[in-house]
């Protein structure tokens, strides 16, 4: 029985994993000549949009993550780190480690929805220093971060020192960047009144971005109006700024005006003192993409209108992992949760359609709108081809993202979360937690399981 079982694999629980799991599910959950499986490294979904909130302790830590058990009841989940897809043995391996065996899963067809990890382009010293915003853990370790240096600062007499504790830098004008700096910049100001001696005025974010505006793809008016509304709330943004290293207490940025003829020009450099600075300035493909035998333009792996790689039939890749091109700009699309779940629902249409020789559908992709919350109940949104901002935007950013959160009762502690957040001041008290150092060495491949 089992050999005659079709198994589809999916790689990655992001967005575009378990949405693609969930329609594969609708077409095939009943149909016990298929077979559903996902490879995740963690068992949840997480709910990326809201990260900043958790740094901000607006919202719960478990909130914002759902477990793929609960929310994909009819596919085998296995969690573990993925180190080769072989297309042509058509075999997946994963890694062992000290605990558990390295093996390897065997597919007849393939989603590749590995997502992507954070970009720090080369700069070692960046790397090893920043905080970034891309997991759970990295919202967690800022929240703590913040606290801390709010702790030093409130008792610090070297008034350098204390200036380099109370300034915090963030890297990158998109969403992730504006949307950190906007809850940064609320939990700073709420959390001062238990810090007697840290005035408002003491309290710097900057906001440092490459290109001439920020949020770039947003409607221009709304992305001037998101950043005069932030330089009212206090928040720095230097335009055409970039970073070249970080050594944990002075961040160096380099001016790149259009009008400097030599762009290493002296003048234009500059140094900003902090001990906190929060990387969200780009994301690059996983190892596992680039180390592939799959054909990948810029780290990504290259498909057709069908999402399929043109080499392989019966192997997707979608989400931000698969290069796909925006017909009208001729350039990659942003990789946003929108792009990734539309992307998954043609991957599982066209895998239907493949199995019981139907017919394919090409992706076509029409964004629904973009939000952003900016801080402070202000929101900016492009929604049924209206541009909105403010109030109405920010109430229009909660009820979208709370409609998007699949779990009722994570959907209710959200609601809560808001609610209280509301009534009561926000939690200062930091977790001591200790970030355990990921095991370099990994259990060489022992047995090669499941496989038919």
């Amino acid at each position: 029985m089992a050999r005659n079982k079709k198994k589809i694999v999916i790689l990655g629980g992001g967005f575009a994993g378990v949405e693609c799991a969930r329609q594969l599910e609708s077409h095939f959950g009943n149909n016990s000549e298929i077979e559903l499986v996902m490879i995740s490294e963690d068992n949840f979904l997480l709910f990326t949009p809201m990260l900043p909130q958790v740094a901000s302790g607006m919202i719960e830590t478990r909130h914002i993550v759902m477990p793929i058990r609960a929310i994909c009841k009819k596919t085998k989940f296995y969690e573990g780190r993925i180190k080769n897809i072989d297309p042509f043995g058509k075999l997946v391996t994963l890694w062992g480690t000290s605990e558990k065996r390295g093996f390897s899963i065997h597919y007849d067809y393939l989603v590749v929805a590995l997502g992507s990890e954070t970009n720090f382009f080369g700069m070692a010293d960046v790397e090893k220093n920043a905080y970034t915003m891309k997991t759970l853990n990295d919202a967690v370790m800022l929240r703590n971060r913040v606290i801390d240096v709010l702790e030093q600062a409130e008792n610090e007499t070297d008034p350098i020192l204390r200036n380099s504790f109370l300034t915090f830098v963030v890297v990158g004008g998109g969403f992730a960047g504006i949307e950190t700096a906007g809850e940064l910049m609320d939990f700073l100001l709420d959390a001062r009144k238990h810090y007697p001696t840290i005035r408002k005025g003491n309290i710097r974010v900057i906001v440092l971005e490459a290109l001439p505006m920020i949020l770039p793809g947003f409607n221009e008016k709304l992305a001037e109006f998101s950043k005069q509304k932030m330089i009212e709330r206090g928040i720095d943004i230097r335009l055409r700024t970039a970073v070249t290293s970080f050594d944990g207490t002075e961040v160096t940025i380099k001016s790149l005006d259009e009008n400097t003829k030599d762009p290493m020009n002296e003048s234009k450099i500059d140094v900003i003192r902090t001990k906190t600075l929060i990387w969200t300035a780009g994301v690059t493909p996983v190892n596992t993409i680039k180390r592939s035998m799959f054909k990948t333009d810029k780290g990504k792996v290259i498909v057709n209108d069908f999402l399929e790689v043109p080499e392989f039939p019966g192997v997707f890749a979608v989400g931000d992992c698969a290069l796909f091109m925006d017909s009208k700009t001729n350039r990659p699309f942003a990789p946003t949760a929108q792009l990734a779940e539309a992307q998954a629902k043609i991957a599982a249409h066209n895998l239907h359609a493949l199995i019981k020789n139907l017919e394919k559908k090409k992706f076509e992709y029409r964004s629904r709108g973009q939000m952003a919350i900016i801080g402070k109940r202000t929101g900016i949104a492009t929604f049924l081809g209206m541009n909105i901002s403010g109030f109405l935007a920010w109430l229009i950013w909660r009820n979208v993202y709370l409609s998007k959160i699949t779990l009722p009762d994570k959907k209710i502690r959200v609601f809560l979360d808001w609610a209280i957040d509301l009534l009561f001041d926000r939690d200062i008290s930091r977790l001591k937690l200790m970030k355990r150092e990921t095991e370099k060495e990994y259990k060489v491949l022992d047995e090669v399981d499941d496989v038919w």
